[in-house]
């Protein structure tokens, strides 16, 4: 079967073909190591340049390039020939198919994620590696929402960090001129125990879009957690609510019970001050919760299906949220990012 499969014509060259099976890998949720090592030997033999590298297969040299091992060198060597990788069919074939039956209409509507990481805070790639891979996934925008200064786990975003990141964000966006895409600035800042913001006005102000999230203190008692709650979405400068409850219901971390609060008095917040409440489509999240989502849609809120993104592989995430939203009869119209970018823009600064 090995033989037959890369005898397939490829012509896209080895750094498209480890990309690829670096994103198929993190689609698939496989392990973190397996999807470094082939995004690794992507950088390490980009900076060659194509006849370099194809002189190393040519002489046998190749293995001898740092980052480059025996199972990424054999991808290599069959792009470089013109042969459809054996590993990359392999990957197409077990992770390349639809990730859930449903929403599909509703995703093709998404022009774009509010939420995504960097290895900025704790996320595993470089932004522009996240602006590459939504752009071929066919996004119209994506959100940059590294962590702000108090998650150092997270290794968050001090207010001098993030100016420097406005700066890269608006350099990647001059280098994508003329593509349709835009990456938006933003963050992902941390509700702190009153309801105020990890992080100054100032700073805020300066961002397209702002998703506040619980991180802390998850089991506060639930007359505490709702008035932080409600501070933060009666915040003018918050748009979206994130993963509101802040439960795990599978994955390698574990799982971890909802936080409690008055869920009715917080999506009436959200739907009075038009505070988008976050569908998290990460799977080991599922969040809001199936009762919570159906409370926030009979309350009149506003959505945001998003990804939370760590990866790029995990942009694509998008399409368990959409089967979510779908499922509970969620008008388009009232999901943020089926919006155009301007539409979406002027909200946010509302």
């Amino acid at each position: 079967m090995a033989d037959q499969t890369s005898q397939e014509p490829y012509d896209e060259g080895p750094v498209a073909a480890l990309r690829r099976i670096a994103f198929l890998l993190e689609r698939g949720r496989e392990d973190t190591y397996k999807v470094k090592a082939y995004r690794g030997a992507a950088a390490a033999i980009l900076p060659m340049g194509e006849d370099a590298v194809a002189a190393a297969v040519a002489d046998g040299t190749l293995r001898r390039v740092d980052g480059v091992g025996a199972s990424t060198a054999t991808v290599i060597e069959q792009a470089v020939r013109g042969q459809r990788p054996d590993r990359l069919v392999r990957a197409e074939a077990e992770h390349g198919g639809p990730l859930v039956e449903g929403g599909e209409e509703l995703h093709a509507l998404l022009r774009g994620d509010l939420h995504s990481h960097s290895d900025w805070s704790d996320g595993g790639s470089p932004i522009e590696e996240m602006a590459f891979s939504a752009i071929e996934l066919g996004r119209e925008y994506q959100v940059l929402t590294d962590h702000s200064p108090r998650l150092k786990v997270a290794r968050g975003l001090s207010a001098e960090r993030l100016a420097r990141q406005l700066d890269v964000v608006d350099a990647v966006n001059d280098h994508l001129a003329g593509t349709g895409f835009t990456l938006l600035k933003g963050i992902e800042v941390d509700i702190l125990d009153d309801g105020s913001l990890d992080q100054s006005d100032e700073m805020l102000d300066r961002l397209d879009v702002r998703v506040a999230s619980v991180h802390s203190k998850l089991k506060m008692e639930p007359e505490a957690m709702t008035r932080r709650m409600v501070a933060a979405v009666r915040n003018p400068r918050v748009d979206v609510l994130g993963h509101c409850t802040g439960r795990l219901v599978t994955g390698g971390r574990g799982t971890r019970a909802e936080s409690t609060f008055d869920a009715r008095a917080v999506f009436e917040a959200c739907a009075e001050s038009g505070t988008a409440v976050e569908i998290n489509s990460r799977p080991e999240r599922r969040d809001p919760p199936t009762r919570l989502l159906e409370l926030a849609r009979d309350l009149g809120c506003l959505f945001s299906i998003d990804t939370d993104a760590h990866a790029p592989g995990q942009l694509d995430f998008l399409a368990y949220g959409a089967q979510r939203a779908e499922a509970a009869g969620i008008d388009p119209e009232r999901i943020v990012n089926t919006w155009p970018k301007q539409r979406l823009l002027e909200w946010a600064s509302s």
